[in-house]
């Protein structure tokens, strides 16, 4: 907690729902988190690819984390509140009241994840019409953004669908809550829902898909008032959200980020003098914000608008004020690892050893790689062993969320040594699945020399090591280690009037704390991982084209 020598420091809150927890932080003007919060949210997997979240449940846990950052700290330090979280859809009725997404019409449940993949049969429909609006999102729209969701709610659930009053990208219902404002971030209805900064909602695309509905209340329950992140929303904090968050009533509110978006604006403006960067003295244009979690988005922005083939965008202002935004991602990083180890039958011995001698088990794992590397880099361990990363679809740059996830160089073997293996393998993929996102950026025209990394991966030294090497690119880390909470700061200090631009408080709240290079003595090994990487989905899909004819 601040000291009282530092009476006169302003300070922002940041608040950031991901997808298993609620984080919160208290951000001085220069960037540093002085304090942080955490709470966990609940998550309902009650069928294969759904995924579904409580609004109630999400709003408590913002309010105890906001609480527990600001205990102690005077009121009138605190200038602003931003939000960001994931692109959920958050369903309510004409009350505000919340509204059952599932067959078992329980109410309280009435979030669906970004991550639900329930609406596959309805975004092929959507694709097939092949609508301009998909011209900017890759050429194809993606199972985890709205409308597919939307239609599926009105298809499968039509008493829910008629009782509906509003509904919320999960970033600007934090938004709502906390001013009583319905208004929504340019961010998320660009990126998720189709609207163009220049043209806004296109009627034509909703009648097509069959939503005509939406149209006809002038689009109310989907957002007829857009305003830029970082801008103030209405009057600022109302007393009852004032109340619920231990904040002081009427403190300047921003239109919130995508929790992606809210990472890339903590790393990617930071200044980089003196670390011998590629991007030194060049545009951000040359940067890629990647943010690692629960699953991976790679942010990269360009002065003019940038047509890439499987990958979301542009978006015009989505994230930086004034420059286009490109989307890849990843849907399942973090959460692929995960599955990988702990489903692995030597994840117990796994779990034992790393609780006896104090360690994480990825910091375990990590360590027994070097044990075994013997006089071979960590690596080249993967020689014989490789791994498709599409266990849950591809995001980006192939949009196919049929796709599977393979392994290729399994042995009999059930030890320790071989879960390391299967787990350093895991993470070669993600980044040779980055590889690939990069080079459909570049050969569409991005020029990119840099990595940004921020989110929990990003604190796994392996990780950052393989993405560098299998990349070629320098990884440059931020100091604060929790950038996409930064990000947030930095929108709630845009809305306080603190600073002049959202360009501004990137600068100055931005900082980088370490960088990783490449080792090019290694470029040979991982271009021939690649190659082989790349005939893995060549095979699956010859596979299934021979299964198919049956």
């Amino acid at each position: 907690m601040p000291s009282e020598k530092q009476t006169a420091v302003k300070y922002y809150v940041g608040v950031d729902v991901g997808s298993a927890s609620v984080r919160a932080a208290l951000v001085d003007g220069v960037g540093t988190v002085v304090a942080h919060a955490e709470q966990p949210i609940q998550v309902w997997e009650p069928r294969p690819d759904h995924y579904e979240q409580s609004s109630a449940d999400i709003w408590a846990a913002c309010c105890s984390v906001t609480k527990g950052v600001v205990r102690g700290v005077d009121a009138s330090q605190i200038r602003g509140l931003g939000f960001d979280a994931t692109c959920s859809l958050v369903v309510v009725d004409k009350q505000f009241q919340p509204l059952a997404v599932n067959s078992e019409g329980q109410n309280h449940r009435n979030v669906i994840m970004w991550m639900d993949h329930r609406a596959a049969s309805q975004v092929k429909h959507i694709n097939a019409t092949q609508h301009r609006v998909l011209n900017y999102v890759g050429g194809a729209m993606s199972v985890e953004m709205q409308p597919p969701k939307l239609l599926w709610i009105k298809e499968n659930l039509p008493e829910s669908w008629k009782k509906v009053g509003y509904f919320f990208d999960l970033p600007d219902f934090l938004s709502w809550k906390a001013t009583g404002v319905t208004a929504r971030s340019l961010c998320t209805v660009v990126c998720k829902w189709t609207y163009t900064s220049d043209r806004g909602w296109d009627d034509s695309f909703w009648r097509m898909i069959g939503l005509e509905d939406l149209v006809k209340d002038k689009y109310e329950k989907i957002g007829n008032h857009v305003l830029s992140p970082g801008e103030a929303v209405g009057r600022g904090l109302t007393p009852d959200a004032a109340k619920d968050l231990g904040l002081p009533e009427g403190i300047a509110v921003a239109a919130s980020l995508i929790d992606a978006h809210a990472g890339g604006l903590g790393v990617i403006g930071a200044d980089v003098k003196g670390h011998n960067l590629p991007c030194e003295n060049q545009p951000i244009t040359s940067r890629v914000a990647m943010i690692c979690g629960t699953s991976s988005c790679h942010m990269g922005v360009s002065e003019t608008p940038i047509f890439v083939p499987g990958v979301w965008g542009p978006y015009f202002s989505a994230m930086v004020p004034g420059l286009w935004l490109n989307e890849g991602g990843q849907s399942a990083t973090g959460k692929l690892i995960d599955h990988v180890v702990r489903g692995h039958v030597a994840f117990p011995e796994l779990e034992a050893k790393a609780e006896a001698s104090a360690h994480s088990i990825y910091t375990y794992l990590n360590s027994h790689l070097d044990l075994i590397k013997k006089s071979l880099p960590v690596g080249f361990l993967t020689v014989d062993l490789h791994v498709w990363p599409d266990f849950h679809g591809n995001r980006s740059p192939l949009t196919d969320l049929t796709l599977k996830g393979m392994v290729v160089g399994l042995t009999l073997s059930r030890g320790l040594d071989e879960l390391a293996l299967i787990y350093l393998a895991t993470i070669q993929a993600i980044a040779l699945g980055t590889r690939h996102i990069l080079e459909a950026m570049q050969a569409a025209g991005h020029d990119i020399t840099t990595l940004f990394l921020c989110g929990g991966l990003s604190k796994n030294p392996l990780f950052v090591q393989m993405h560098a090497d299998i990349t070629g690119k320098p990884v440059v880390l931020s100091k604060e280690v929790e950038s996409v909470l930064v990000g947030a700061a930095i929108l709630g200090a845009c809305a306080s009037g603190d600073f002049a631009s959202i360009q501004e408080a990137m600068a100055k709240m931005g900082k980088i704390g370490r960088v990783v290079q490449p080792n090019h003595e290694h470029k040979r090994f991982y271009d021939k991982k690649y190659e082989v990487f790349l005939k893995l989905v060549e095979h699956q899909r010859e596979y299934r084209s021979i299964m198919n004819s049956l």
